[in-house]
């Protein structure tokens, strides 16, 4: 009898992950090299369900962040090392597991809001990429 259960557990977890492939979605996403696929940590600052890309880290202290009754503001700088496709290949795989649909070229939408990613200059460093994340009410 506790088989089933076991069974049923590795089920789901395989229709998970064989989930956008059945969907016809398989030939739309953008291979991410395994090295950036790891257990991406924490979250964005200020966001409770965007995650953080590995290869990322805060490049601002405090996200600006407001709460108000028509909804929330968040805006945080997330800086790496990294290529901008590799960032945008990440959340365009990631974003839609945790709901958000793709609206437009870097905005996604999901329950009244609206994430965008943008790529501020930085003078820091030329190879370093700058990623803004901004969700704003829609």
């Amino acid at each position: 009898m506790t088989a089933l259960p076991a069974m049923l557990r590795a089920a789901s977890a395989a229709f998970l992950l064989a989930g956008p492939a059945v969907a016809g979605l398989g030939g739309f996403l953008i291979p991410i090299p395994p090295a950036l696929a790891a257990d991406s940590g924490p979250f964005v600052p200020g966001f409770t369900d965007v995650p953080v890309m590995p290869g990322l880290a805060t490049a601002e202290s405090e996200p600006l962040v407001f709460d108000k009754p028509g909804g929330r503001i968040v805006q945080a700088v997330l800086s790496g090392e990294v290529p901008r496709q590799a960032v945008l290949a990440f959340y365009d795989q990631t974003l839609p597991q945790l709901g958000w649909r793709r609206a437009s070229d870097r905005v996604f939408v999901r329950e009244g809001e609206e994430l965008r990613l943008e790529f501020p200059q930085q003078a820091k460093s030329k190879a370093a990429t700058a990623v803004r994340f901004t969700l704003t009410p829609r």
